[in-house]
């Protein structure tokens, strides 16, 4: 049981490692470059605005598609030269981005864009999905024990096997159900501004593996950003 334990703990210490380090090194890779993005963008849109009365209706379409392009790339062409350091690649985000990596879930609203980051994520993966595989087993199997102690003990009660066996699945859903979509939700409550049910939305789509990407964490500059795109008649 005591070296049981001791696997246990060296999982959990390796696989946050693995997490930690990836995170840096995306961080590290990708940060720049999106900086760099970001400049370019502001210049564009800057020349645009002080030339917008000479521009030809050709000049219009081709900026229009510079900027969908930009935030197609993850690039939000708001605010000035000052507001370039606010990055997508911190390291909050940059560690939600190896979660979705090494789970599969693939949300598709961040990406590495360097040639560096993108040959590193596919190795990162390789190894990352087979270890986050293990994790989840023995995450399973330690809950899975907790049920077969609680089993015992009802029937050391007295007990009846069937009563048992009934009482022990509902532990372990109500377990899986409070750790999983109750506790996160919660969290995405408080940390994220949204609504209990939005938390819960979000906790389902991302353990599923269906990441549709419509809820992110650390969207939120995003999502006043995207007041941009306002228009008449586009609301």
């Amino acid at each position: 049981m005591c070296t049981d334990k001791i696997h246990t703990g060296l999982l959990v210490i390796s696989y946050a490692t693995y997490l930690l380090l990836g995170a840096i090194v995306f961080w590290a890779l990708e940060k720049n470059a999106e900086i760099e993005q970001k400049r370019a963008v502001i210049q564009m849109k800057e020349a645009f605005l002080q030339n917008f009365a000479h521009l030809t209706v050709a000049d219009v379409e081709q900026f229009v598609k510079n900027l969908t392009d930009a935030v197609q790339r993850g690039v939000y062409p708001v605010g000035n030269e000052s507001q370039t350091e606010v990055s997508n690649w911190d390291f909050s985000n940059s560690f939600f981005f190896v979660g979705a990596v090494v789970s599969t879930i693939g949300y598709g609203t961040q990406c590495p864009k360097t040639v560096a980051g993108q040959i590193f994520c596919v190795f990162f993966a390789s190894f990352g999905i087979p270890l986050t595989i293990v994790f989840l087993h023995r995450v399973s199997k330690m809950l899975s024990l907790l049920c077969e102690r609680l089993g015992r003990w009802l029937y050391e009660k007295g007990m009846k096997k069937k009563k048992i066996k009934f009482l022990t699945l509902l532990f372990f859903l109500v377990m899986g159900i409070l750790v999983f979509l109750c506790l996160p939700s919660l969290v995405f409550q408080v940390v994220e501004g949204w609504s209990y049910s939005e938390g819960i939305y979000f906790a389902f789509i991302t353990l599923s593996t269906i990441g549709f990407g419509d809820y992110v964490v650390a969207e939120k500059g995003k999502g006043e950003e995207s007041s941009f795109w306002k228009m008449d008649g586009w609301e």
